[in-house]
């Protein structure tokens, strides 16, 4: 017999039973969040790694986004970090329909088993059902997904009334999160994905258009791909790891004023646009000065120098992020194939560190992943840079195509800096 979506999500809540194992009690009253009776702002990040030097910035949470969650959970406990779990609700962008029942049920299925094996664990804060599920559709396109995340919600709370459940939108839309109240009700906790000077106004915007519970930036950073500056070809401009310090800081300042938990983008590495954009460590494990910049607003220090004596000759936790004064072409950033340019950088170490110089050219990317969609890493051409120094190197020799110039920063102290200029040779 074929179930209809309606009746397999009674069917599913029927099996579960009315009365799970409860866990240690999270709450809302009002804005706020509450873990056992005491507001609970939740700062912290996206990632499943390095959980013990997240702790350390003085994050509380670290959010995952639909893989199973026993690991991150167990590590999360260690570390002292609550975990936002996230379920992966598929998207309709990459073709999944929730007009199909089985899938659709299959989906919610997949879910109850998340929630019943996970519930009790300690480490738990709060389900996320969904995470930009609404991304590149229209409203007309968009109308069964408000349905699935109330479908989402309402196992999830019944499974485990214990502990609240989110949905997160990339940002708030002219209406989309009226949208998410009307449509979803169940959803207790509003998360939003918001980069660049939208978080100055974020939380504003989400209570005029309604929303009266708590609030958290689930992801956020100086700038996305989509806001910045881009080339004549289209490359989009990224700014240096210190300037993107220097914008996260202001956004982290606002976002504690209104008592909004913030979870920065990315711990950890991932290639989007480029291997730096949104990563918050190079692929070698050096940090980079965002990291800095959440342990300033949260009471932490940033990683441990790993060189550290125990002696205290060189105390753990007082090493600062490389800082890059500036990164530009003496010349045109587009060029014949039989021309050059110079590349000039000025940079410092407020610890006064010998910093290590690496220049690399990598190949413009040809993919532009939506909402974060794997991308390839694009190929090297150490053939295009000539008499490299501590502050500057040549381009010359390439074939013609679209290029970036990168320069990493490191003080030898497990800190980084990182920056990168698009160029086109002709």
């Amino acid at each position: 017999m074929r179930l209809t979506l309606a009746s397999a999500l009674s069917f599913l809540l029927a099996l579960a039973g009315a009365s799970p194992v409860m866990a240690s009690g999270v709450t809302v009253r009002g804005t706020e969040l509450l873990l056992d009776g005491v507001p609970f702002v939740p700062n912290g990040a996206a990632g499943v790694k390095r959980l013990a030097d997240l702790k350390a910035t003085g994050a509380n949470v670290v959010r995952t986004y639909g893989q199973d969650p026993g690991d991150i959970l167990d590590s999360a406990q260690r570390a002292g970090l609550k975990v936002i779990v996230g379920f992966w609700l598929e998207h309709p962008r990459r073709g999944f329909n929730y007009g199909d029942r089985a899938a659709a049920e299959g989906q919610l299925a997949e879910l109850q088993r998340m929630v019943e094996r996970y519930r009790t664990h300690p480490a738990l804060l709060l389900w996320g059902v969904g995470n930009e599920v609404e991304t590149e559709l229209t409203s007309a396109e968009a109308e069964p997904v408000w349905p699935a995340i109330e479908q989402a919600a309402k196992l999830v709370k019944t499974l485990d009334p214990a502990h609240p459940v989110m949905a997160v939108l990339a940002d708030t839309g002219t209406d989309k999160v009226s949208t998410l109240k009307r449509l979803a009700p169940s959803i207790d906790v509003l998360g939003l994905n918001a980069y660049g000077d939208s978080l100055l106004t974020i939380v504003g915007r989400a209570r005029t258009q309604g929303w009266t519970g708590p609030i958290i930036v689930t992801e956020l950073g100086a700038i996305g791909q989509w806001q910045a500056g881009k080339t004549p070809w289209g490359a989009p401009i990224e700014p240096t790891s210190t300037a993107k310090a220097d914008q996260v800081r202001r956004y982290l300042t606002a976002l504690k004023q209104s008592h909004t938990g913030a979870l920065p983008f990315y711990w950890g590495q991932k290639q989007e646009v480029t291997p730096t954009w949104h990563s918050l460590f190079l692929p070698s494990g050096e940090w980079t000065e965002t990291v800095e910049a959440m342990a300033e607003s949260w009471g932490g220090q940033p990683p441990a120098d790993p060189k550290a004596k125990l002696d205290g000759s060189l105390p753990i936790g007082i090493n600062h992020a490389p800082r890059i004064l500036s990164l530009q072409l003496r010349g045109p950033n587009s060029f014949d194939r039989a021309g050059a340019v110079q590349v000039a950088l000025a940079a410092t170490d407020p610890d006064g560190d010998p910093l290590k110089v690496e220049w690399q050219i990598m190949g413009e990317t040809p993919v532009r992943g939506v909402g974060g969609d794997a991308e390839p890493v694009p190929p090297l051409f150490p053939e295009g840079l000539h008499d490299p120094t501590l502050t500057s190197v040549r381009i010359q020799g390439l074939a013609a195509g679209h290029y970036r110039v990168f320069v990493t920063l490191r003080d030898g102290r497990g800190a980084a800096a990182t920056g990168n200029i698009p160029f086109e040779v002709r």
